[in-house]
């Protein structure tokens, strides 16, 4: 999902080298949970996923101009085209962000953050959370990542419209082929070996939805929708007690 192969462990510094391609434009607020995130002045910036009133999720490798000033960042929740007002929207600055502990730049281990809202978020049949994960992704899952991303290969053609791709978990063997060593225990790969559909500019740190649980957040990849080359996720599962914890002290 992000550029060239040499810059692969580099890319993920914007979340503008993430898309989603060869998808469909999704039912109108049928997720609920998504966060189109911009940036300064309405700068389209990136994805992230609503877990409670205060809380969102999305992906650490976008934090670093973050940390020291978080209200450079606005929350839109309730959003479909995201040009035109709805009267669904909600807009709301952050209070905070948190990146894993852990997280590794170079390598996007640990590749998750937290946002906390400076207001509740009301939520409503537009805007609701996602669970998260109660167990890891199974080989053959069928989940769906959404985002507002790129829509072709090359070139811009970014989505007005809230864009849905429905794909399939792959096995850790596949992953490993297609990335050998990259992948960690904290990462998992789905979509389709032979390429053509995949998340990309723009959709980092959205969600990916198996069984109705929030199983992966957009992270990283080797260009878009590229032969031999998924997409790489954030494997939620394994912080849970993270998760829990941070919000619990903050």
């Amino acid at each position: 999902m992000r550029v060239a192969v040499f810059a692969v462990l580099f890319v993920a510094v914007s979340c503008l080298d993430d898309k989603i391609i060869g998808g469909y434009e999704c039912e109108p607020h049928s997720q609920p949970w998504q966060v189109y995130l911009t940036f300064d002045d309405g700068q389209r910036w990136c994805g992230a996923s609503m877990i409670n009133e205060l809380w969102a999720v999305s992906a650490a490798h976008l934090h670093g101009v973050l940390i020291d000033n978080p209200h450079r960042l606005t929350l839109h929740l309730g959003e479909h085209h995201i040009f035109e007002e709805e009267g669904t929207e909600q807009r709301i600055r952050p209070e905070k962000v948190i990146a894993h502990p852990k997280y590794n730049d170079f390598s996007f281990n640990n590749d998750i953050m937290l946002i906390k809202l400076s207001t509740p978020a009301t939520f409503n049949d537009n805007v609701k959370p996602i669970p998260l994960a109660t167990s890891c992704p199974q080989t053959g899952d069928q989940c769906l990542v959404s985002g507002w991303g790129n829509l072709i290969t090359s070139g811009v053609n970014y989505a007005s419209v809230l864009q849905c791709l429905d794909l399939p978990v792959l096995s850790h063997s596949s992953c490993k082929a297609a990335y050998g060593n990259k992948i960690t225990d904290n990462m998992f790969c789905a979509g389709f070996i032979e390429g053509s559909k995949d998340s990309c500019q723009g959709d980092s740190g959205g969600p990916l939805v198996c069984n109705g649980e929030l199983h992966g957040v957009v992270s990283w990849g080797y260009g878009c929708a590229q032969s031999g080359y998924p997409g790489v996720y954030v494997k939620v599962c394994n912080y849970i007690d993270w998760v829990k914890s941070t919000i619990a002290n903050n």
